[in-house]
């Protein structure tokens, strides 16, 4: 099984799904890792798109976008919920994605 070129992957979905999926999986299967592991390969994906698309410095700044919303989502969910608070940074980190990535 072959990816896609980095080129033509829409990073907006991925990121969104990622961050979505993970908690998804940690919360309906009771193993928090493997949420991570959802995680981690939707963000392995995006920033690999990320790095064809735009250059390194682009890269740093949505991958922090894309981890900072999981790490922000934690404390986040304790004032407004998880599901609002999950949902919220999945929607940042893709518009981040689509506007300084996706759109070129």
């Amino acid at each position: 099984m072959a990816l896609r070129d980095a080129q033509t992957v829409q990073t907006a979905p991925v990121a969104a799904l990622g961050l979505i999926g993970g908690y998804l999986t940690a919360r309906e299967s009771g193993i928090r890792p493997l949420g991570g592991v959802v995680l981690g390969a939707a963000g392995l994906l995006a920033g690999r798109s990320w790095l064809a698309k735009t250059d390194s410095a682009t890269t740093v700044a949505l991958s922090a976008i894309y981890l900072g919303g999981f790490g922000a989502s934690h404390p986040l969910a304790k004032k407004v919920g998880a599901w609002p608070a999950v949902l919220g940074v999945a929607a940042l980190s893709a518009t981040a994605s689509h506007l300084l990535a996706d759109r070129r």
